[in-house]
């Protein structure tokens, strides 16, 4: 089983505004669209796993739904998804450790998780092996965070750096389970 983060960061280290708001990532002008390494990474991906907060911000989009994956939502809050996507979004609920264990038993074998909460629980239950964070230049001085406080350290080493649009900063860590 393999646990990835593929995320965009405030030079602060927060996910989204106080308010739930990304729109601060598209202030940097991208104009080739340049995805940052994104549909490389999602190849290597079996299924994503996200929070309840991240599942309805995607719905907000009011776009098609954007996943080719199977889709696992963690929440004790919701009950059922859209008709349009039950064939490709499923409720799981449980600690994560035994979502995962319960959804690496059906096959999956890498696992892209995103939401705050996931990623934070992830880390702490010493779950993550991989983060590759996008670091947008701009500092929000509040939000979300990426990390939250944990019992314990976790190790990570950086195997790739790259820069794109000559500003914003994306770092590939893997998780150094030795120490």
């Amino acid at each position: 089983m393999k646990i990835s983060v593929f995320s965009a960061i405030s030079l602060d280290g927060f996910l989204a505004d106080e308010n739930g708001g990304i729109d601060w990532l598209d202030e940097t002008p991208n104009p080739e669209g340049t995805d940052m390494g994104y549909n490389e990474f999602i190849k290597t991906v079996d299924a994503i796993v996200m929070g309840r907060n991240t599942f309805e911000k995607v719905l907000s989009f009011n776009i098609p739904w954007p996943y080719q994956h199977p889709v696992f939502v963690l929440s004790r809050q919701l009950h059922d998804v859209p008709s349009a996507l039950a064939d490709r979004v499923e409720l799981v609920k449980g600690p994560i450790e035994v979502v995962f264990e319960e959804l690496s038993s059906k096959g999956y074998v890498h696992f892209y998780v995103d939401g705050g909460q996931i990623i934070q629980q992830c880390l702490a239950s010493g779950l993550m092996d991989q983060m590759i964070l996008t670091t947008i230049p701009i500092i929000l001085g509040k939000g979300i965070p990426l990390f939250g406080k944990m019992d314990r350290r976790l190790h990570f080493s950086c195997i790739h750096t790259a820069i794109y649009l000559g500003k914003i900063v994306q770092n590939h860590y893997i998780r150094d389970k030795s120490g």
